[in-house]
């Protein structure tokens, strides 16, 4: 077994297999911080939050200021239903590094899972102003100022997350003769390391449905121009 071999199962969703071959690699290569990173992370995509926490509490011993390991730690908490804890520890990762949107992104998509709105809406502000091209953030905030009854202000997020990317939702003048379906538009979702296998979705169900999944920066990246190019016609 390979550490090539065994990310390639982890991107391809084959977390069972890819657990093996991590398993096997940690064995005869102890000390690699990197696998245990990869590890922690299949292993919190198995629902096995306790055995992924010791993963991440080896790497933040180690590395007790690497804000990815904290981040992730984090997310196990939470899972795990730890959320004070996992509170702080997206604190502690936005505190040591407060000039990147995407802890703000993590940390608010928490507080809106904990019922704490306004403090939401304040950090996925934060997170556009640091990086105002960032549709999922705009989204992400629109579908909290609906929770809160601000409907005015969730349908501008909303617009501003659509012009983003660059769809454009039909308008009433445009819809097709009765008895005839919709012609708004659906794409095939990328594997970008998620654990979902592709759906077909369109737009609208998806900006609906799409949480703070991408808290890594190129993966969010790689996301956003992914829909840019299927809005504008481009193909990969």
């Amino acid at each position: 077994m390979s550490f090539e071999k065994g990310l390639a199962l982890y991107k391809e969703g084959k977390f069972e297999e890819a657990l093996i071959c991590f398993d096997q690699l940690i064995t005869t290569n102890t000390g690699q911080v990197e696998l245990h990173l990869y590890r922690g992370r299949i292993l919190t995509r198995l629902g096995k939050g306790n055995a992924a926490l010791e993963d991440f509490d080896l790497l933040v011993a180690r590395e007790p200021y690497n804000t990815d390991y904290i981040s992730d730690r984090g997310v196990v908490l939470h899972l795990l239903g730890r959320n004070e804890e996992a509170l702080s520890e997206l604190d502690r990762a936005t505190n040591l590094d407060p000039k990147n949107p995407y802890r703000y992104s993590s940390r608010a998509f928490l507080k809106d899972r904990l019922g704490d709105f306004m403090g939401a809406i304040a950090d996925y502000e934060k997170a556009i102003e640091l990086d105002p091209e960032d549709a999922i953030a705009y989204n992400n905030k629109g579908l909290v100022e609906e929770k809160m009854g601000n409907i005015a202000r969730s349908k501008k997020s909303f617009e501003k997350a659509d012009d983003l990317i660059g769809y454009k939702p039909q308008t009433s003048d445009s819809l097709p003769p009765i008895g005839k379906e919709s012609t708004k538009p659906t794409f095939e979702m990328p594997d970008f390391g998620a654990s979902n296998p592709s759906q077909q979705v369109n737009s609208a169900q998806f900006w609906q449905t799409l949480k703070g999944v991408f808290g890594n920066q190129q993966t969010r990246k790689e996301f956003v121009q992914f829909l840019k190019d299927f809005f504008s016609g481009k193909k990969s």
